[in-house]
């Protein structure tokens, strides 16, 4: 990026116009030539192309003084990031060193530092140690995602799931935003790049039955037992469950509600929930001290989460998210209507509840129990 003081002689007045020549750099195109980029500002001074007396020689050392000081403030303002382009200082640091900041910035939140740490690795195996912001383009962000579907290799030569691509290279386009709003890049390429669509999973649950057996089953961590059912029970995500204090559980009026921000979504929610949830919260302590004291994402309590399912006899591959996934799905079988269950489960939208109903679809029973009538 350069910015030319010019001149040029006006046919129609004779004088000099002092005009700005913004060079921008160069591309090549559609024939494979070279291609000037230029921006072109016309000042409002002009110089007299002969100057005659004292009175023009000295408008002429004015007037080319003060269309130098316009050059040197538009120097600036491009150095400084406006017209839309980035601070070169900034431009040139090391978007990997960037990730590596934001990962660390996650550190307290439990599974999602996990992923953050995860793209990280697999964004080093494609781009490297270093890679500056100016070098992250469109071109880049789709050899990513191309990288991160069909390339990355974990376990015994597998490839990645659809939907871990997609939790991975969103995290790089949410670095890319955060940079924007920072006003490190004033160009955002992941606005303009094709996302990867995600693949529908089958979604495991607990049946009433089951759950009963896990509430007469001892598990290894008390903490985890009663956490992962009062998750069946309220529906709470983990991270809301980790991070619950005594201060978010109110009293009103006989009936017990949870009042707290949800972490997923930053938005403030109102969970009302049943006595059997009450149950696991266990004695009360000081406001500001957590409910589920000691409990905390690791290996060990996944795999004494496991260890528990084994025991109670439930086959079924489990995680902690699987409790609200049984909330839910028991609820809209018992003719909970759509809308309250999302509202329950604290979504933003409709379409994410919808989801649940395909695990429990009455309306596809019923269709089929209309053969009740040919043998009865």
């Amino acid at each position: 990026m350069k910015v030319h003081l010019r001149e040029r002689i006006s046919k129609k007045t004779g004088r000099v116009t002092l005009y700005l020549e913004i060079y921008k750099g160069h591309k090549k195109n559609v024939n494979g030539s070279i291609e000037h980029i230029r921006d072109y500002e016309y000042l409002d001074y002009y110089l007299y192309l002969n100057p005659k007396s004292g009175v023009e020689k000295q408008h002429n050392k004015e007037n080319k003084a003060a269309a130098e000081a316009v050059k040197a403030q538009k120097i600036l303002e491009i150095q400084n990031g406006i017209y839309g382009f980035a601070n070169t200082h900034r431009l040139n640091a090391n978007f990997i060193d960037y990730f590596q900041k934001l990962t660390d910035e996650r550190m307290r939140s439990s599974g999602n530092h996990g992923n953050w740490k995860s793209t990280l690795k697999h964004l080093k195996s494609y781009a490297g140690e270093k890679v500056t912001f100016k070098d992250v383009t469109i071109e880049f962000l789709e050899g990513l995602r191309q990288f991160l579907l069909y390339k990355v290799v974990v376990g015994e030569n597998k490839g990645l799931s659809t939907n871990a691509a997609l939790s991975y290279f969103n995290k790089v386009k949410a670095a890319l935003n955060q940079a924007f709003e920072e006003k490190i890049i004033n160009d955002n390429p992941a606005k303009r790049v094709k996302g990867i669509q995600p693949e529908e999973t089958k979604r495991e649950y607990l049946t009433l039955e089951e759950i009963k057996s896990l509430m007469s089953t001892e598990c290894r961590y008390d903490v985890l037992k009663r956490a992962f059912l009062f998750s069946c029970f309220s529906g709470l995500r983990w991270s809301d469950i980790e991070k619950l204090t005594w201060r978010e559980v109110k009293k009103l009026e006989g009936n017990y509600r949870i009042e707290f921000i949800q972490k997923k979504t930053k938005g403030v929610e109102y969970l009302d929930i049943h006595i059997e949830a009450v149950k696991y919260l266990g004695e009360r302590d000081n406001d500001l001290e957590k409910v589920f004291k000691g409990l905390k994402y690791s290996s060990y309590m996944n795999v004494a989460l496991t260890q528990w399912m084994v025991k109670a006899k439930i086959t079924k591959p489990i995680t902690f998210h699987c409790a609200r996934h049984s909330y839910a799905t028991y609820l809209l079988s018992k003719g909970v209507d759509i809308y309250t269950v999302c509202k329950l489960l604290g979504h933003k939208e409709l379409k994410t509840t919808q989801i649940y109903t395909k695990v429990i679809d009455k309306k596809k029973l019923e269709a089929i129990n209309v053969f009740d009538e040919i043998f009865s």
